[in-house]
């Protein structure tokens, strides 16, 4: 995720990271390129052109403008509710530190609980991106998360394993069967929000809105410029280029944003927040947190 400070007038035009202009560079260049060959055939064999006008084009580009729109709006809301459901996810972590230190009175199976739902999250952000993060589970659980690892779904073992050491508690009498109640009320909830980016990240907008918007703007883009020739002449390769980057770069965006989870630079910045968590946990412990991650060149990863 890209967090800097708005640009100034001249920044706009150099600012790469976090633009889609590199994804969609050989689209820009290519299609100029295309119109300055239309444009040099037509000069050089005097093809009239002026029959063509760019009324036709402004009518396919506003729907084309239509479908880029609900695709923008569709990827942003997956985009959105993703950050929601790690945002409550951080909230759950924080309430289960709260409870377990507030209700569970051995400190060494307080600290080993919280450990698991510090792995979880690790395990959660793996999936989510399809990285190892086994060694990061590792950091906290030691063993125990090589023997997750082996299962369909490690973080839901680590869900399960957080509610096998609460009932443990229980039934030695470490906490009250209120106590479990609360504890597995915050497991509850935080293998809802596992399930709701597992969603997101399982079901992609359909394939055929993607066809539809690639279809439409590779045929508009390429009778473009038999349209513009007639009025704009030889700065016909500009304006083509000019609405290919409007055209594919919002189709790049939504593409982007369309899959939160993942490392591009404007997915969310998972490692941050599970780091979040591992600070909440650990302060409440009474231990040292780490430090936040910091920002490498505005991107927090």
């Amino acid at each position: 995720m890209i967090v800097r400070p708005r640009p100034t007038f001249l920044q706009l035009f150099f600012v790469m990271r976090g633009s889609v202009v590199p994804r969609i560079l050989p689209q820009i260049l290519g299609f100029a390129l295309y119109s300055a060959v239309i444009l040099a055939v037509a000069r050089q064999f005097h093809l009239d052109f002026s029959v063509f006008n760019i009324a036709p084009f402004g009518l396919v580009g506003v729907t084309l403008s239509i479908y880029l729109s609900f695709r923008n709006n569709a990827a942003y809301d997956r985009w959105w509710e993703a950050r929601k459901l790690w945002g409550t996810l951080v909230f759950e972590i924080r309430n289960l530190a709260r409870a377990t230190t507030s209700l569970i009175a051995d400190p060494a199976e307080q600290r080993a609980l919280l450990m698991e739902a510090l792995a979880f999250c690790h395990f959660l952000r793996g999936q989510l991106r399809k990285i190892d993060s086994l060694k990061d589970a590792r950091a906290f659980v030691a063993a125990e998360a090589d023997t997750a690892a082996n299962f369909a779904n490690p973080a839901d073992e680590m869900v399960r394993r957080m509610g096998r050491r609460a009932n443990a508690q229980r039934r030695v009498g470490g906490i009250d069967s209120t106590g479990f109640r609360i504890l597995d009320e915050r497991l509850a909830s935080i293998t809802a929000i596992q399930a709701g980016c597992e969603r997101i990240a399982g079901t992609p907008l359909p394939f055929a809105y993607t066809l539809l918007v690639h279809r439409t703007a590779y045929i508009v883009c390429l009778l473009l410029p038999i349209g513009l020739i007639s009025s704009t002449g030889w700065a016909t390769p500009l304006f083509t280029a000019l609405i290919a980057y409007t055209f594919f770069g919002l189709d790049a965006l939504s593409e982007e944003l369309e899959d939160p989870f993942g490392t591009e630079a404007n997915d969310l910045a998972l490692d941050g927040l599970c780091r979040v968590c591992e600070i909440s946990v650990f302060e409440a412990l009474g231990e040292t947190p780490p430090k936040m991650l910091p920002a490498e060149k505005f991107y927090f990863s």
